[in-house]
């Protein structure tokens, strides 16, 4: 796997960091929304969800930094920060392998249900890089009447982003974790990593999870009770 780094050559050191635009971001993306499109069988959507996190499980199926690099985009997060302020959390990104998939799931009074977000706020980015207008930003409390007309075939890769001024729920029993973890089962977001893409965090969110992995130990070694 290559890993993203904006730079022209290997990070071998002595080397410029590549200026990229938007529209070269999400170009880079078509191809790997292709490869994962052609997959048979079709990977489920829980396999797809975190797609940005190079830690998460969907990195052993594409180049998660690719993904990643688009989420940090400053043209996105100007977007982002227009609709809610200049503080912002990236917490969750996941690719529709048909955009007739999110339609349905925004249909279903899907989109928000699962935010271990409080207070509740945000903004959904939508990138569908097969149309001429492929970036729409919306906010959460509108997603419902604010969808774009979309080519209901083609892949739709939706980023989800928190004001910072809101705290993200580690505790699996909170509501929208409980529920999220009965109605996807493959999917845990009081573990997810969180990524400070603008701003400042103002609400003591937890930034550590999800990059500090344990270290797997030999099961017969244990340290002995006193």
């Amino acid at each position: 796997m290559t890993m993203e780094t904006g730079l022209r050559e290997a990070a071998t050191g002595g080397v410029a960091p590549r200026s990229r635009s938007t529209v070269q971001r999400i170009a880079d993306l078509r191809g790997a929304t292709r490869e994962l499109a052609r997959l048979r069988p079709r990977p489920r959507l829980e396999r797809l969800s975190g797609l940005h996190n190079p830690w998460g499980h969907a990195a052993a199926r594409t180049d998660a930094w690719r993904f990643l690099d688009l989420c940090e985009d400053p043209g996105i997060v100007d977007r982002v920060q227009s609709a809610i302020g200049p503080d912002i959390v990236l917490w969750d990104s996941e690719l529709h392998l048909e955009a007739a998939s999110y339609q349905r799931f925004v249909d279903e009074g899907r989109e928000g249900r699962y935010w271990p977000v409080m207070p509740l706020a945000g903004a959904v980015v939508l990138v569908a890089p097969e149309q001429v207008q492929p970036l729409t930003c919306i906010e959460l409390d509108r997603v419902v009447s604010g969808l774009p007309s979309l080519d209901p075939g083609e892949p739709l890769y939706v980023i989800r982003y928190m004001p910072a001024t809101s705290h993200f729920l580690r505790d699996a029993r909170a509501p929208a974790n409980w529920i999220a973890m009965e109605e996807q089962p493959l999917i845990n977001h009081a573990v997810r990593p969180l990524w400070l893409v603008r701003g400042e965090d103002r609400a003591g969110n937890d930034f550590v999870t999800g990059f500090s992995l344990l270290v797997p130990r030999w099961a017969g070694i244990q340290p002995k009770e006193h």
